[in-house]
């Protein structure tokens, strides 16, 4: 699920692949702005069948913290 979340970001973000790992955080080191939070987690909640809450979102920043918040919300 962590490689199906960073090929997300690197398309969306247009940044490599492999410049990205479960630590990097997708605001200070690729330089997400709002708009693309908000187009990153449309297209992870559509994939996924979640819903991410407007309180929860400041709390993924990293692929790792994203893979998390989806195994545990997952159905």
């Amino acid at each position: 699920m962590i490689q199906e979340i960073i090929e997300i970001i690197a398309k969306q973000l247009k940044v490599d692949v492999d410049s990205i790992t479960p630590d990097t955080d997708i605001i200070d080191d690729l330089g997400a702005d709002s708009l693309d939070i908000v187009e990153l987690l449309m297209t992870i909640e559509d994939k996924y069948g979640i819903s991410v809450p407007d309180d929860e979102v400041t709390n993924l920043r990293t692929i790792a913290l994203m893979g998390e918040y989806i195994e545990t919300h997952n159905n």
